[in-house]
């Protein structure tokens, strides 16, 4: 049998007829990637300010960050919580909240298995995995943003005030904070810039490794805000220092949590390790150790941390 040969216009047919099927089965992979989209869109929660238009039920809330939970309860709208993370032990009846664990720790299953109505977390909070799990459990979700400044502590009572439904009280509760806090940083700042001591924020010391931090922090933030000097400015985040940039920050001071179990060690034998042994903070045996959630939370007792380290500082 004769094998019929193509001409080249049926050659550029053909050529055409297989460009138009794959243009066809991109254009369907296209809109069915946009469509999956679309419905992951509709799955997630309501954007931040959006809780007063949704109406929200908040009846049954759980609260991620010890910072959030305490803004809470200075809202007197503590009634509505059923769960807490394990950072939130302020005041002491938090504390007897059902925990759904730590906060960058978190299992959607244990969260869910209290049966919220809502759930108000703290910018960081997580795993990722964990928070896209409830977001897709039609559980209203809202975020709290974090900043280390005046401000912040500001936004995040304006933020939980509105997810709850009193914004009177937030505004009333804003005003409050921002004038105690304004009159505690006034009142730090007096103190001339060449007369401020360097403080090192050690997050942890295991192993001889010494975990500090750099910009950006609560740490750093709150060191700011009671008129010293963070002694380390070179990067941000928490990072490991090696020994020659212990020396080199020359710390006045050695800033900590107050915390126990394996995490703590004495004084002496922090400034025994042999780079921390060489600077003014050994010298002096200078090391000051506050409370975390009082020292770090930004939220309204902030003022009274910044005069606490103000005055442990500097001896007043």
């Amino acid at each position: 049998m004769a094998r019929h040969r193509r001409g080249p216009a049926e050659g550029r047919h053909q050529r055409r007829r297989v460009k138009t099927t794959m243009n066809t089965k991109a254009t369907a992979a296209s809109m069915l990637l946009a469509a999956s989209l679309a419905i992951g869109a509709a799955l997630l929660p309501p954007p931040a300010g959006a809780a007063e238009a949704a109406k929200i039920d908040t009846s049954r809330l759980v609260s991620i960050g010890g910072d959030v939970t305490e803004i809470v309860y200075a809202l007197g709208e503590e009634k509505r919580l059923i769960a807490r993370d394990s950072t939130s032990l302020y005041p002491a009846e938090a504390a007897k909240l059902p925990d759904v664990g730590y906060m960058r720790a978190l299992s959607p299953e244990g969260i869910l298995a209290v049966n919220p109505t809502a759930i108000i977390a703290v910018d960081g909070s997580g795993p990722p995995e964990a928070l896209t799990v409830l977001a897709n459990a039609s559980v209203p979700f809202e975020t709290v943003p974090q900043r280390y400044n005046r401000d912040g502590i500001l936004k995040k009572i304006d933020t939980v005030g509105a997810l709850l439904g009193v914004p009177e009280k937030a505004k009333a509760l804003e005003d409050k904070v921002a004038a105690d806090l304004d009159a505690a940083v006034t009142d730090a700042a007096r103190r001339p810039e060449s007369e401020r001591k360097r403080v090192l924020f050690v997050l942890s010391a295991q192993g001889g490794k010494i975990m500090a931090s750099g910009t950006g922090t609560a740490a750093d933030g709150i060191i700011r805000l009671a008129g010293a000097v963070n002694a380390v400015s070179a990067f941000a985040g928490y990072k490991a220092l090696t020994d020659e940039a212990i020396i080199e920050a020359r710390p006045d001071v050695i800033l900590m949590m107050d915390r126990g179990g394996e995490h703590a060690s004495g004084n002496d034998e922090l400034l025994k390790q042999p780079a921390l042994s060489l600077t003014p903070a050994a010298a002096e045996k200078a090391v000051i150790r506050m409370d975390g959630l009082h020292l770090l939370g930004f939220g309204p007792r902030t003022a009274s941390a910044v005069r606490e380290l103000n005055a442990a500082i500097y001896g007043r």
